[in-house]
């Protein structure tokens, strides 16, 4: 009668010895007990590696690259908020401080030592180095806690594994290579969800103070921080509660209770469950956002827009009433209107999205979880099926269950404009992954599939490798194997998956190699390099164009350089007449040459005419960007 299991009694016992078993496993296989003096010296070694040769990647690297789209503003924004001690111009832009801030320290600090001012436009080449190699600092919080947080799910070989991955991580090196905000809130929110995680059962400092400070750094390194924090932290608690065996179906009630009424049940379980998790949870987000908006500050002026809002309300008693509170709510900037900012702009969407050759005029939903198929490595792709495969239960960890939550969350991301946005994704995947290949290689039956697992993993980090050894320094461009590799990478995506702006010194050294006097480029960007001589600023997206054959008319020299996120990618509503007869013209023509992130096509024969040529003098940007 046992062994038919036809007792519901019998079946949940059964469960729950089957549950106490693989707890027990899995406690066996990552309960090593303190670390020993030689695991200690052999993690820091390994640690101390990791770091060194991802950052002579990162550093080489950003030499070779010019500014990207994002960091010139960066750069002047972040200079005037240590000049003037304000952060409204960030805000302003729905831009959060703080890797900005730690950015734009090492030439503040350089300004008050030599009592020169430097120009952000003019010194770029003299700031960004020193902006870039600040990113290293967030990347050093990242490894250090995707080994701790990996050591923590499988032991010291977790950790290890991890640290490698993470270090080899083709797309992560090319974002720790700019002096931007994505690492920065991969590596915060990392460190959030492992004190979160480890403090669980601890005192309330541990369980809520320091996950607030740590939630508070991911807000102020972004503000997607916000929400990727909360949605992590019930992933995590839901997975421990499972784990624990704490969330289980109550007691049929009998054959005549329907299947909805056991699922309220099942809900109302889970809700009493999370009482205290929703308790700490509330704790933590409000220390968390006091510690936000003291960093940030305030002006204590008037919101412009605010009140230009209450002036058009229809005359009544109630805008008397708002003009005044508009005119008078003297509480601005604040870390509040930045936080606004990036939420209406998430809700808005980013100019549609660009993939897989076609421009969608509004964001899609598949667009994470296709272009990370495109953008990650096969190894990483493959892990999952290689564990599934090994020991499927390894799967079971707080870092994969994060990372499946926010991958779940970005079918509803409407900004997409490249895979950075999803970044601490792939950091939760690489550690979540981590310990389940150790885990599976330490514990899975039969001998096979314990080699398979091992295998997996050093073949993983070799390859992580050799891909990003092979797409050195052009990091952004990377696409696997299985679409095609970089070269033709732009006609599946664009932006900051590809050509973000940072191809302006090698196209410039493409130039000297002709030895052109001149050279027009239409380019997607803001270094302030693409106006300086030889180089000549073509923007045909704001220039006037009645037919594809007039973008001739503004041609001075003999070739035309165009970024390949501006004939295969999205664009402004404002910019969409012209930017389409420009993309008509120039897909009709042959590129003669081209560099990682422009296409170059030879325009020597073209007949303008005279009529052309006066068009052309009428009309001349002088120097403009994008």
């Amino acid at each position: 009668m046992i062994l038919t299991h036809r007792s519901g009694k019998t079946t949940r016992l059964h469960g729950c010895l089957r549950r106490e078993i693989c707890q027990a496993i899995d406690e066996r296989a990552t309960n090593m007990g303190p670390p020993t003096r030689r695991q200690l010296a052999l993690d820091g070694c390994w640690l101390i590696a990791c770091l060194a040769a991802s950052a002579a990647w990162c550093l080489s690297a950003s030499a070779r690259l010019s500014a990207t789209f994002d960091e010139p503003v960066y750069l002047a924004s972040g200079l005037e908020a240590w000049r003037t001690g304000s952060h409204a111009r960030l805000m302003h832009m729905g831009t959060m401080p703080l890797p900005i801030d730690l950015a734009t320290l090492p030439p503040y600090v350089w300004e008050r030592w030599h009592g020169v001012e430097l120009d952000p436009v003019a010194d770029i080449e003299r700031i960004l180095p020193w902006a870039r190699a600040g990113t290293l600092v967030f990347w050093s919080i990242l490894l250090v806690y995707g080994w701790l947080a990996a050591r923590q799910l499988a032991g010291p070989w977790g950790g290890r594994l991890a640290a490698a991955w993470l270090a080899c991580e083709p797309n992560l090196l090319a974002h720790a290579s700019l002096a931007t905000t994505d690492i920065a809130v991969s590596a915060c929110l990392l460190a959030l969800v492992y004190h979160f995680r480890h403090g669980r059962d601890r005192t309330w400092f541990w369980r809520v103070a320091l996950p607030a400070c740590w939630f508070a750094a991911a807000v102020l390194a972004k503000a997607s921080g916000m929400v990727f924090g909360p949605l992590c932290l019930l992933a995590i608690e839901v997975e421990r509660l499972l784990r624990a065996g704490a969330l289980t179906a109550p007691p049929a009630g009998g054959h005549s209770q329907s299947a909805a009424a056991r699922w309220r049940l099942l809900g109302s379980s889970l809700w009493e469950q999370l009482r205290p998790f929703w308790r700490d949870l509330k704790q933590l987000l409000a220390i968390g956002f006091v510690l936000v908006f003291v960093y940030c500050g305030c002006d204590w002026q008037p919101q412009p827009s605010f009140v230009e809002w209450a002036h058009e309300l229809p005359q009544s008693p109630q805008k008397t009433a708002m003009v005044w509170v508009a005119e008078h709510l003297c509480v601005f900037s604040n870390a509040g209107e930045g936080l606004v900012r990036q939420i209406k702009h998430n809700m808005k969407g980013h100019h549609g999205a660009f993939l897989l050759g076609h421009v969608h005029p509004k964001a899609v939903w598949y667009y994470f979880p296709l272009a990370l198929s495109i953008k990650l490595t096969l190894a990483l792709l493959a892990a999952p099926l290689v564990v599934l495969l090994a020991r499927r239960r390894a799967l079971a960890n707080w870092a994969l269950a994060a990372a499946a939550a926010l991958l779940l969350f970005s079918v509803n991301c409407r900004v997409q404009i490249g895979i950075r946005l999803v970044l601490p994704l792939v950091v939760l995947l690489i550690v979540g992954l981590s310990a389940a290949l150790v885990k599976a290689a330490r514990t899975a039956h039969p001998a096979w599939r314990r080699g398979l697992a091992g295998a997996w993993a050093a073949g993983a980090i070799l390859w992580a490798a050799m891909s990003a050894g092979s797409v050195w320094p052009h990091g952004l461009c990377y696409v696997n194997e299985l679409w095609g590799g970089p070269a033709n990478g732009y006609l599946l995506l664009s932006d900051s998956n590809y050509d973000w702006g940072q191809g302006v010194k090698e196209l410039d050294g493409w130039r000297k190699s002709r030895g052109l006097a001149q050279l027009d480029v239409w380019y997607f960007g803001t270094d302030p390099a693409i106006g300086n001589p030889p180089l000549r600023h073509l923007p045909l997206h704001v220039l006037p164009l009645d037919r594809p054959a007039d973008v001739l008319a503004f041609v001075e020299s003999d070739y035309l350089a165009v970024g390949t996120t501006l004939l295969y990618g999205t664009t402004t509503r404002e910019a969409a007449a012209n930017q389409a007869k420009a993309v008509e013209f120039l897909r009709a023509q042959q590129p003669v040459a081209r560099t990682t992130t422009f296409l170059i096509y030879d325009l020597s024969n073209r007949t303008a005419g005279a009529a052309g040529a006066g068009h052309r003098q009428a009309h001349a940007p002088s120097g403009s960007r994008q």
